[in-house]
């Protein structure tokens, strides 16, 4: 399948009527790009396991904008429960055109610390890495097999080019720098059914996980990013509208980094 060039911008940004996966789009870089999504116009189906918190986000969409959202419970280290939840959304949506692999887990400590069975190691890989992996295979089958083509987005992190010093995140690193080459594989194997795989590498990003960050290590990571501030959540959000969007058709295989210039100053 060959995706037409767009002509024009006017709405080509537009995701009305386009149907959205977003695991772990109930807080934090998830909620940013649900958010962004559903202000574009799609529906959205949030994929997690904290049904609290994404029902009273789908709750909260349902309230402002015109899209469709609902939640699925999602454990994306469960097969099964990928596939079920998958058939679930596609059931109620009628398709789906839009996957965004966000939930992850980091992983933090010095490798020989690790227990005798380096079970942080595993779980980490296979949440952030096999995790993605289980999700672009259900969903990729269901895009393929409708012939519509489709839009894949990996939220992977500057971590998986750099080594954060003075931290150590080793399953971390090892899985986003794995993720980022997936997409690229994916991409090229995924471009005849006019799937378009690409990631989002941010830096550091505010959410509610740094709200209790102390002021003297905020101010030492801040003095390190040339834009001076951390990023936003819905500016991840921003990126990920264009990469789902036809505005981008012809962008596949592609990690944008998104920390303010970290990466390039460490």
């Amino acid at each position: 399948m060959v995706k037409s060039p767009i002509t024009s911008l006017e709405g080509a940004y537009c995701l009305r009527g386009k149907n959205a996966i977003v695991t772990g789009g109930n807080r934090g870089i998830g909620l940013g790009i649900a958010t962004a999504f559903a202000q574009q116009g799609a529906n959205v189906a949030i994929m997690c396991r904290d049904r609290a918190t994404a029902e009273a986000v789908v709750q909260d969409f349902s309230g402002k904008y015109e899209g469709k959202f609902a939640f699925y419970p999602l454990d994306i280290r469960d097969m099964a429960n990928c596939r079920s939840a998958v058939a679930a959304c596609v059931a109620d949506f009628g398709g789906v055109d839009i996957l965004v692999n966000n939930a992850g887990v980091a992983v933090a400590g010095p490798v020989l610390d690790m227990d005798e069975e380096m079970s942080d190691w595993f779980r980490c890989i296979d949440v952030d890495l096999n995790g993605a992996m289980r999700m672009c295979y259900v969903v990729g089958k269901y895009m393929r097999d409708a012939g519509k083509g489709g839009k894949v987005i990996n939220i992977t992190s500057n971590s998986g080019a750099i080594i954060n010093k003075p931290l150590t995140f080793a399953p971390y690193h090892a899985a986003k720098a794995a993720l980022n080459h997936l997409t690229r594989d994916l991409a090229v194997e995924w471009g005849q059914y006019g799937i378009n795989v690409n990631a989002i590498a941010p830096g550091y990003t505010y959410s509610d996980l740094m709200k209790n960050m102390p002021e003297d290590a905020a101010r030492e990571l801040l003095e390190k990013i040339p834009m001076g501030r951390f990023g936003q959540a819905i500016e991840i959000g921003a990126l990920a509208v264009y990469l789902a969007s036809e505005a981008s058709n012809i962008v596949t295989g592609v990690i944008v980094t998104a920390d303010g210039g970290y990466s390039l100053a460490v």
